[in-house]
């Protein structure tokens, strides 16, 4: 059982950054059912996987995705007809979602200032709807703009495409992460892209069963459980540990938006993993559904056992470098660097071959992956709703990573979206050295996608 004055002592720790967490956590952290708990998302089956990792072709892409378009100087692209267009990318700010910011500025950074405009979202966007679209539609002010994406797509995001769509219909207007429901935001969006809730629910648990783990822990609170993508996902889960001679278990753990607020519900983790691992045994592994749960999470585990073999949003950033005590300001948006500085704590603190990520973070890759792909589209060298050429954009920004995804497709009716895209990255499992699963290459079954 843990000692109580260490307890009060790792948990001051993480005091200093819980407003952070509290403002960046805005997926299944936040006030708002984001990052894919929308409506329709719960009503969907993936079509069989038809797109592979791009490990090699990722790096490919990245070497030659300066032809046709803009030099590092930053001259104005043109398009297939010749015509010269800028892209715009909006997202939250640093203290809402670092990583998506960074994405963008990596997107610009290659392409240059002129022609790649970046606006940012008001912070507290569900208070300041009409700001909110308002920043998203200025973008169509500029003659030259061909491509307006949005990541994370917040409330508001649906009415700003159509704004835009209304007096410049020439804009490809695409969403990533979309925090509304599917059937509206697919009435304005030309392209929406979420992480694939569904096939992770299946894969994670496999991932586990292939690491050695006889349990996995489900933690999360009734909030997030009410939405449809989290149940769906935990009934997949369940289905799958079945499958896999796994017992499923499930733990409850306080909302951070009540009033415990981030520290209570931090401070909770923190007592109880000691607890779960002597429970359920030291081959059991742990899954949370909201982000300012992670740091505790990986914290305890690293000292009492047990595995994590990723983060509802993965990254290395996410929960990582809180529970190692990691300066990361060096390595900022240098992914390997980052990788090999949190894998070497890992592997010091006796955790090779227990926890797991995204060896990119997924906010980063989609807002300079969706802006290369559609780049691509304006240059006539990609279609957009191509699964294949989404995952070549995506693998510039993400070189050695694999990716994959399926179309989505109500669950009810059968029918496919030829707009909605759910996609995944592969599971790295870090260590001496560290591997990933192969999880991209992996083809679920199909019976998971109509779990309800």
């Amino acid at each position: 059982m843990m000692r109580k004055t260490k307890r009060m002592r790792l948990v001051s720790v993480l005091l200093a950054g819980a407003m952070t967490v509290v403002m960046s956590a805005c997926g299944k952290a936040d006030n708002v059912p984001a990052q894919g708990k929308t409506g329709r998302t719960g009503n969907a089956v993936a079509e069989e996987s038809t797109a592979q990792g791009l490990g090699e072709s990722g790096g490919e892409a990245s070497e030659s995705g300066t032809e046709g378009a803009v030099d590092s100087g930053g001259k104005q692209g043109t398009d297939k007809d010749g015509d010269s267009f800028h892209i715009g990318i909006v997202t939250g700010s640093f203290a809402q979602s670092e990583d998506d910011r960074r994405g963008a500025e990596a997107f610009q950074k290659k392409y240059g200032m002129d022609a790649v405009t970046l606006v940012i979202y008001p912070d507290n966007f569900t208070e300041e709807l009409d700001t909110t679209i308002q920043t998203i539609v200025n973008l169509a002010d500029d003659p030259d703009m061909k491509a307006v994406i949005v990541n994370q797509a917040i409330d508001g995001t649906t009415e700003a495409f159509r704004q835009i769509h209304e007096k410049r219909p020439d804009i490809l207007c695409i969403a990533g992460e979309a925090y509304e429901d599917f059937a509206d935001i697919e009435k304005t969006a030309d392209l929406v892209v979420n992480y694939d809730f569904l096939s992770r629910g299946y894969l994670i648990i496999r991932s586990a069963h292939e690491l050695g783990c006889d349990t996995f822990v489900h933690i999360s609170f009734p909030r997030h459980l009410s939405y449809e993508s989290v149940y769906r996902e935990v009934n997949i889960m369940k289905a799958a540990c079945e499958e896999f001679g796994m017992k499923f278990e499930m733990e409850e753990a306080p909302d951070p938006t009540t009033d415990v607020g981030v520290p209570g519900a931090q401070a909770y983790i923190m007592e109880k993993v000691p607890e779960w691992v002597e429970k359920y045994g030291q081959k059991s592994a742990y899954f949370c559904t909201n982000d300012a749960h992670t740091e505790p999470l990986i914290r305890q585990l690293l000292e009492y056992g047990g595995y994590f073999i990723e983060a509802d949003l993965p990254s290395p950033l996410m929960g990582y470098p809180g529970a190692l005590d990691l300066d990361l300001t060096g390595e900022a948006g240098d992914f390997d660097k980052i990788l090999k500085k949190v894998e070497d704590a890992i592997v010091k603190k006796g955790g090779a071959g227990r926890f797991g990520t995204w060896t990119y973070s997924y906010g980063y890759t989609v807002s300079a992956g969706l802006a290369e792909h559609a780049r691509n589209v304006l240059m006539g060298e990609s279609k957009l709703t191509d699964i294949n050429d989404l995952t070549k954009a995506y693998g510039v920004f993400s070189p050695g990573a694999e990716w994959n995804g399926s179309a989505y497709a109500d669950a009810q009716t059968g029918e496919r979206s030829d707009k909605t895209i759910l996609i995944y990255q592969d599971t790295y499992i870090f260590g001496d050295p560290g591997h990933y699963m192969g999880a991209t290459k992996v083809k679920v079954p199909e019976q998971y996608f109509t779990i309800k």
